[in-house]
This record gives C-alpha cells, sequence and structure tokens, in this order.
C-alpha cells in the first residue's frame, strides 16, 4: 500500500503529517543531548568525588591496612566507572546526536523539494480546471447568443412587413453567432479533454509520486529514529561489561578487608617492645640500714603524700621524663620528621621497624647508583674506544660525583646496620620500663631526672641542667641491663610504673623494709623525695570512662569520678590526679589523660 493511491485526496494532511514527524525526530535528538549533558555532569561530579575522598599525604602510613585499602581501590572503580560514563556521553554525542542531526536536516529538505514539486502539479491542475471552466462559460454564452440569434431570424423571416434586406441581415448575424458557438464548443471540448487528460494524469502518476517520495521520507524517519535507539541501547550495553566488572572490583575490595590482619598490623605498628610490668615487691623497711633510710624522706601528716622532684608542684612546674624515656635529650641528629637519626627515641619494636625500612631504602638506593656508574662506564669505555661518538672526558665527572654518592650510601648503609645490630642485642633489664629510667654507677644508686641527667643520691637533691650528663635512650638501656656489682635489676628491686616516675609509692606499707642490704641497695632504685612540698591542685577533672590500675604509679577510677589534677601531661599521655581516701588521707597517681576531662583554675 502506499500513499500515492490511498491518500491521493490527502495533500495537506500528508504534510501536516511529514513536518510533525522530522518535528519528533528534532525532539529525541533534544532528548539525547540532555542525557548527554547529564551522563558528562554525572561523570564530571564521580571523578570530583573521587578527588575530594583521595587519602591525604599524611594518611599514606594508614595504607596498610586492608580496609583503607579497600576504600583506596574502591575510588579505582568508581573513577574507572566515571570514565565509562563518559565514554557513553562522548559516543552519544560523537554517533546519535549527529546523526538525528544530520538525518532531520536531509529530511527537511526532501520534504520541502516534494512539497514544492506537489504545490507546482496542484498549481496546473487548477489552472487547466480555470482553463476549462472559462472555456466552458464560453461556450455557455456562444450558444445561448447562437439560440437567441435564430429565434430573431426566425422571427424576421415571418414577419412580412421586414425588407429581403433585413431578413438577410438577421440571417448572417444568426450564422455568425452559431459559428461561434460552434468554436466555443470545440474549444470547450478541447479544455475538457486537456483537463481530463492532466487531472488523470495528476492523480495517477505526478501527485502519487511525490505522495510516494513523501512516504519513503516519513519511513526512512521512522527506521532512523529506530536505528538511534537501538544505537544509544548499544553505547549502553558496551560499556555495562566493563561498569560490571567495576562493581565485581568494588565487590572484591570489600571482600579484601580483613578484621583480623588490620588488628595483627595495628599490633604491629605500636607494639613497642617492652616487656609489661611485674609485681611490685614488698619492702621491708624494718631491715633496711639506717644511711640507706635516709635516703628517703616521707611525710608524716594529714596528706601522707611524697613530693617528687621534677614533677609539678603549685610553686614549681618542671619538665617532667616521658613514659620509656622517649622525651630525654639526644645527642643524635633529627631527621626531617623530627626523630632521632637512629631512632632511638621510639620503642624497641618500632626502632627496629624503622632501621629495617631504613636499611631496605638505602638497599634500593645503592643498587640504582650501582646500575647508574656502571652505565656511565660503559659509556665511558665506548667513547674511548670510539672518540667519534663522544669524549670519554664528558662522563669523567658524573662517574666522580656516581662514587661519592655511593660511598655516602655505603657509609650511611653500614651505619644503620650498626644501629640496627645494637639495637637487637638492647635487653630490657626489668620487666617494668619504668627501670630503664634508673641506674646504677660505680656500686651507688643513682636517679633519672626529668632533666635525664644520672645523679649520686648523695648530690642532696640538687638540680642539674637538662644538658649534663644527657643519656639517649639506647645508652639508659645498655647501662641499665648490666649492673656492675654484679646483680641484675630484674632479679631485686623494686621497679616504678612508665606512667607513674616513681620510685616509692605512697601506698606502700611505711613500717615495713626489705630482707637483705642487696635486696634494699636493689629495690630502692627510683625516684626518691628530695623536697618535701605539699603540690596544691592545679584543677579539677571528670573521669569519662572507668580505668582500672595494671602498674605501680596508676591508680584506678570510675567513670563520673571527681579527681583532682596536681601535674598536668608532659606529652606522655599520663595526667597526675589526687582523691581523698578514707583509711589514709589521700590517693595519688597517673591516669591516662583521654580518660578524663580536665577544667584547670585560673
Amino acid at each position: 500500500m502506499s500513499w500515492g493511491t490511498e491518500l491521493w485526496d490527502q495533500y495537506d494532511n500528508l504534510s501536516i503529517h511529514t513536518n510533525r514527524g522530522i518535528e519528533a525526530l528534532d525532539k529525541y535528538a533534544s532528548f539525547v543531548r540532555d542525557r548527554v549533558a547529564i551522563e558528562s555532569e554525572y561523570a564530571t561530579k564521580l571523578r570530583r568525588l573521587v578527588k575530594n575522598y583521595q587519602p591525604k599525604k599524611k594518611e599514606e602510613e594508614d595504607n596498610e591496612f586492608t580496609s583503607i585499602q579497600a576504600f583506596r581501590n574502591l575510588l579505582k572503580e568508581i573513577s574507572d566507572l566515571a570514565g565509562q560514563r563518559e565514554v557513553v556521553s562522548e559516543t552519544l554525542q560523537l554517533q546519535i546526536i549527529q546523526g538525528v542531526t544530520l538525518l532531520s536536516k536531509t529530511l527537511r529538505e526532501e520534504r520541502k523539494k516534494c512539497l514544492n514539486d506537489g504545490t507546482m502539479l496542484q498549481e496546473n491542475l487548477r489552472t487547466q480546471l480555470s482553463s476549462l471552466e472559462r472555456a466552458k462559460r464560453n461556450y455557455e454564452k456562444a450558444y445561448r447568443e447562437s439560440e437567441k440569434a435564430v429565434e430573431g431570424y426566425k422571427k424576421a423571416d415571418m414577419d412580412l412587413n421586414l425588407s429581403r434586406a433585413e431578413v438577410e441581415r438577421y440571417k448572417n448575424t444568426m450564422t455568425a453567432k452559431i459559428q461561434q458557438s460552434d468554436d466555443a464548443k470545440n474549444e470547450y471540448a478541447n479544455q475538457l479533454q486537456k483537463t481530463n487528460n492532466l487531472q488523470q494524469q495528476h492523480f495517477n502518476l505526478l501527485l502519487p509520486s511525490v505522495f510516494n517520495r513523501l512516504q519513503e521520507l516519513d519511513e526512512k524517519r521512522t527506521r532512523g529514529i529506530r536505528e538511534f535507539i537501538i544505537g544509544a541501547a548499544d553505547v549502553e550495553s558496551s560499556v555495562a561489561p566493563i561498569i560490571a566488572r567495576c562493581m565485581e572490583g568494588i565487590v572484591k575490595a570489600g571482600e579484601s578487608i580483613n578484621e583480623k590482619e588490620d588488628s595483627f598490623k595495628v599490633i604491629e605498628r605500636y607494639q613497642s617492645g617492652f616487656p609489661q610490668p611485674t609485681d611490685i615487691p614488698f619492702e621491708d623497711l624494718s631491715k633496711v640500714s639506717p644511711e640507706n633510710l635516709n635516703d628517703s624522706q616521707y611525710i608524716n601528716g594529714p596528706s601522707n603524700h611524697l613530693t617528687l622532684k621534677g614533677t609539678i608542684s603549685a610553686k614549681q612546674i618542671r619538665k617532667r621524663v616521658g613514659i620509656f624515656n622517649i622525651f630525654g635529650s639526644n645527642k643524635n641528629s633529627l631527621t626531617v620528621d623530627g626523630q632521632k637519626e637512629d631512632f632511638s627515641d621510639l620503642p624497641p619494636n618500632q626502632r627496629r621497624k624503622k632501621l629495617l625500612a631504613k636499611i631496605a631504602e638505602l638497599e634500593h638506593k645503592i643498587i640504582q647508583e650501582t646500575n647508574a656508574r656502571d652505565g656511565l662506564m660503559k659509556m665511558k669505555i665506548v667513547y674511548e674506544a670510539n672518540s667519534s661518538l663522544g669524549n670519554p672526558m664528558t662522563v669523567e665527572g658524573q662517574l666522580n660525583e656516581s662514587e661519592h654518592k655511593l660511598e655516602k650510601l655505603r657509609a650511611d648503609f653500614k651505619k644503620y646496620q650498626g644501629y640496627l645490630e645494637k639495637a637487637n642485642q638492647l635487653q630490657v633489664a626489668n620487666n617494668s620500663p619504668q627501670s630503664n629510667r634508673n641506674q646504677l654507677q660505680n656500686g651507688h644508686r643513682t636517679s633519672r631526672h626529668s632533666n635525664g641527667s644520672a645523679d649520686d643520691h648523695h648530690d642532696e637533691g640538687e638540680d642539674h641542667p637538662d644538658d649534663a650528663g644527657s643519656l639517649s635512650r639506647s645508652d639508659s638501656e645498655d647501662n641499665v641491663a648490666q649492673i656492675p656489682n654484679g646483680h641484675n635489676n630484674n632479679n631485686n628491686g623494686s621497679s616504678a610504673s612508665p606512667e607513674s616516675g616513681l620510685g616509692t609509692s605512697h601506698t606502700s606499707l611505711p613500717g615495713s623494709g626489705q630482707g637483705s642490704a642487696n635486696e634494699n641497695a636493689i629495690g630502692e632504685d627510683a625516684y626518691y623525695e628530695t623536697e618535701v612540698e605539699a603540690l596544691n591542685p592545679l584543677g579539677t577533672c571528670r573521669a569519662l570512662y572507668p580505668f582500672e590500675a595494671t602498674s605501680e604509679g596508676s591508680i584506678p577510677m570510675t567513670e563520673g569520678e571527681e579527681l583532682q589534677v596536681i601535674e598536668i601531661d608532659q606529652g606522655d599521655g599520663w595526667t597526675r590526679v589526687r582523691r581523698a581516701n578514707n583509711s589514709n588521707g589521700w590517693d595519688e597517681g597517673f591516669v591516662p589523660t583521654s580518660y578524663i576531662e580536665c577544667t584547670l583554675f585560673a
């Protein structure tokens, strides 16, 4: 079925229909264009989202955790997903929108040409019909006049009063009118034949040809829309496997998270390597020698409180040694990140880890520099063999510079190997890390003050500058590992906890003593009271969480308990507090700073 035969009389409707069809095609093009804008905006926002959530440089140390690695992989997959949306956008722009635009332009031009041809055919038919109508009117007029002339002649011929000449005139007029009528009749017949022929050709051949062209044009438009819709779906389908792989990658990233592995890595990162504090030995003061007993002074008063040299009091604030002695002074140079060159300010495990990483880094640099030097040497040999390729002296300077770099790297490598060997040989003498703060020198008991100096206990408690006799952490560990008298600190003597800085706790039994002189000499290796001074509170604090004291120097607390702050955190994460005790007046010790909320006095 064709429009030319079935819709021969629907020229105007076909013109409107084809115009609406092309407008529908343009509307589809606008739809695809808006979708392209959405896809492009979606891809852009996805990329911005990935960029905003990229781990910062300061967070790179957390990359070892599987959860962080999974999140980074997730961001990569989302970035790939954004890339596929960009592919969809670009392909729709190049294939669909441009194709629809070109088709729409072609259809409009073809439709315009068809309508012009149809208009011309319609005009020719109307012109012919007008000529036929005009010829018919002329024929009708001539026929009426001829009949009138014939009637006039008949009347004149029967009228006896008219002369022969007048009758003859009527006769001539009749003859002329009849001739005009015949001519008009012939013209009318001729125009009728032409009109019929043109009309038959118009409706059977010419106009159907135009309508069939319009039909083909409209079918082409319809077929084009079908192809473009399928093509757009194909564009989406082409990236679907990649998007599916992105989704699979996201699922794999989630499945790669291992909570046990992350927990182990937390242990690896933060484990100090120090042993846990041992049980605090009982000090039998009744068996302590008088001269050793004079070394420690107790306050027999309502507060039953020990004032320690090197801690914060109400009248004086002095620097306190940090936990594990990591805040003491060190003669070693500092690295870029503020750590000591030999990492002696770190706990043993962390120190060895840093040293191993540094040695591996130096090994890699040595290999790179060796390869560069070998390449320069080969180049020099080639230049010496064929001077036309280059001057061997040009690489001499580079070779010297490379040799200097290698010497420096090897020296650093050997130095850090020495650090590692020393770190591996270090042993913690006591189970409690607090013993690292105290040393025995020349058979006399010494106490480690907050300034990092080692003073004989007979100096009357005089203060020394921070730089006097300062010891690195590694030195103190070497010294404490072996006692000159042949006694091991691990066997005898009391040890203070890392958080307390106390050698004698206020909770010890005041009337007790040690069983032997050696036990007493070792057991009293701690901070002793050198000045009797009541510590006024610096403020108050409230316990945010319950805390169980696990070593000497720390005190337990319950959630919401109110305590007095007598010494603020000195950077080691512990705050010294005090609270009233019904039995002996006061309890005093250290609690974690993160467990309390402090309000200091103005």
